[in-house]
């Protein structure tokens, strides 16, 4: 099991400059898990494809529905205490946090393409390059 921010699976499902990496991860570790955060990132991701019309409405439900099947029964509530004292620590956001929050509490790396994530927790986060090689 690996927890992944919402970037990797917007590039697993959505497409991107990073996708390979993306579904490269995915063959290593199919055990993605992330805070229950990443749902409303998510849905922002898609919102804000919609204005662009770039995604249609009915095709966002249909990448929900996979989003949320990927990340069934791997989905955590993280502790608000341990957020905001790596928030305070790192110069992160809280939302960040929560990714990196989990990862530690599941004992596992934390897949991101965040480069501040990276920079303040190199010892955690793993870039999405580096796990898919």
């Amino acid at each position: 099991m690996i927890v992944v921010d919402t970037n990797a699976v917007v590039h697993l499902l959505l497409g991107g400059d990073k996708t390979a990496s993306a579904r490269r991860v995915f063959s290593k570790d199919p055990e993605w898990a992330a805070p229950i955060l990443w749902r409303s990132e998510f849905r922002s991701v898609l919102s804000t494809l919609m204005r662009r019309r770039t995604l249609r409405l009915s095709d966002a439900f249909e990448v929900a529905r996979d989003a949320e099947d990927l990340l069934v029964g791997r989905e955590f509530n993280v502790e608000t205490q341990t957020v905001l004292e790596l928030a305070k620590a790192s110069g992160c956001t809280t939302y960040e946090c929560e990714f990196v929050a989990l990862a530690q509490d599941l004992g596992v790396s934390l897949v991101t393409s965040d480069r501040e994530i990276l920079a303040a927790f190199p010892t955690l986060a793993v870039a999405i390059e580096d796990f898919a090689r």
